[in-house]
């Protein structure tokens, strides 16, 4: 792992603020380096084994879980993540690495007849080659081994910069399991501190860059790549709805909003940011939110057993506010919460929202439901679809045709009936579209037209 660097920077405790270690922050030269060495292992990696490099990732699995509690701690302390939130990010981790030790003896070519006798046509699917994966502070170890696993499976080098709020648990941890799993020198590099970014996106030997994060990071993104037309991936922000039918069992529907809203403080990219709703049980599903918000306990998730923890900065709590308020003189009303206390926000209810208003036109980060109340199922979809995100939805209702044929006008990439917006399956694939990402999909299967290209090779049997 390339570790000379030029300086260093704190990373605090998200509530208490607290130093709870200092990371370094690569320079062009360390980054320069990594890459340089990377390019040199990657056709030796993916010479290996695939069998050795499935036996590489399992016992990875098995090391992260024999550590779930050094890493839990750093994940609520670092990501101010609930423990039950870190856990559930860890079990997510493992599976990625035994899904991806599964994908390493995945075939991964094919034959294709032709037209000329005697020619065999054989198409097989090769490593990208380096890939450059800059990931986010929400799920860091987990976003990080969604992509870094599968790409080093199928035979690629990673530089993985992670998001300079979480260097420890996305980042310096992950390369420790790796180094104890026998992963040899070369195949990851860990590059922390800001400017690692840029100086991917822009090497030349770089031959993909995976991108998570915001939609406006991931614009410059894709326009500093541009030049070199290497090969991009972004999984960006979503503005998700959760739409909740006349017919709808409100308690169900309610529960899982509460869930998909409010959990991780509403920092996913999945959450609910917008919840439309029938008039025929707006009220009832209004209580039955805002009970579910008032249950939750707000706290540090280091010292209690919370159901929220901190926002990433109090810099994003003001935002949040900032967005509610704006609402508020436009007409939105807060039913339950719309407080915070340094980087503790409690979850927050707000009813009387329309398109216009900021907590409806972006997406907030933060534990804030806001329902936007509709007269029927073409002003709903009008809604849901008037966004320039395409993420995630769902859709609530008994009669499941009605409900699927709804869900099947949704512009999304993701779309749930009777469940949550911010679902996730290591082996389903896994996307956006239009503002919510660029690329291929990842999870399972999809892994592979993510990270490697096709090459077709063909042998003339016969002389003509």
């Amino acid at each position: 792992m390339s570790t000379d660097a030029f300086a260093a920077y704190d990373v605090l405790d998200k509530v208490t603020g607290e130093n709870i270690g200092s990371a370094p922050v690569s320079s062009v030269s360390n980054i320069d380096r990594a890459v340089t060495e990377l390019t040199r292992t990657q056709p030796e990696w993916y010479a290996t084994p695939a069998t050795e490099r499935a036996s590489i990732l399992r016992r990875a699995g098995a090391i992260l879980e024999r550590d779930t509690k050094r890493f839990a701690d750093m994940l609520v302390r670092e990501g101010g993540a609930t423990r039950s939130k870190a856990e559930g990010e860890i079990g997510a981790s493992i599976i990625e690495f035994y899904q991806a030790a599964e994908l390493a003896t995945t075939p991964l070519g094919e034959v294709i007849p032709s037209g000329q006798r005697g020619r065999t046509n054989i198409v097989e699917r090769r490593p990208v080659g380096v890939v450059g994966l800059i990931t986010a502070w929400n799920a860091p170890l987990h976003i990080a081994l969604r992509v870094l696993a599968p790409a080093i499976a199928l035979g690629n080098t990673v530089a993985l910069k992670p998001a300079p709020e979480t260097p420890f648990s996305g980042g310096t941890m992950i390369g420790e399991i790796l180094s104890e799993a026998g992963l040899p020198a070369g195949v990851v590099e860990v590059l922390t501190g800001g400017p690692a970014g840029p100086a991917l996106v822009a090497h030349p030997e770089v031959d993909m860059i995976h991108f998570t994060g915001s939609e406006e990071t991931g614009r410059r993104i894709n326009i500093a790549a541009a030049p070199s037309l290497k090969r991009i991936a972004l999984e960006l922000g979503g503005n998700n709805a959760t739409l909740v039918l006349a017919d709808a069992d409100v308690e169900l529907a309610a529960r899982c909003g509460a869930e998909a809203s409010f959990g991780h403080q509403g920092q996913v990219c999945i959450a609910t940011g917008r919840h439309i709703v029938l008039a025929a049980v707006a009220d009832e599903y209004t209580r039955r939110l805002s009970a579910h918000a008032a249950a939750l306990t707000v706290g540090d998730p280091n010292t209690a057993d919370v159901d929220l923890g901190p926002l990433v900065s109090t810099q994003q709590v003001d935002r949040a506010q900032d967005m509610i308020n704006r609402s508020v003189e436009l007409g939105a009303q807060i039913v339950e919460g719309g407080t915070a206390n340094g980087t503790l926000m409690r979850p927050t209810v707000v009813r009387d929202v329309r398109p216009g208003m900021p907590i409806h036109d972006e997406e907030v980060f933060a534990p804030v439901a806001p329902i936007t109340v509709v007269e029927s199922v073409e002003e709903a979809l009008n809604i849901i679809n008037g966004t320039r995100f395409g993420l995630s939805a769902s859709v609530f209702g008994r009669d499941l045709d009605h409900a699927w044929s709804v869900a099947d006008r949704i512009r999304t990439g993701m779309v749930h009936v009777n469940d949550v917006s911010a679902m996730h399956e290591s082996h389903v694939p896994f996307g956006g579209r239009a503002a919510s990402g660029l690329g291929d999909d990842l999870g399972g299967r999809a892994n592979i037209d993510l990270l490697t290209e096709r090459r077709w090779t063909s042998l003339q049997r016969s002389l003509l």
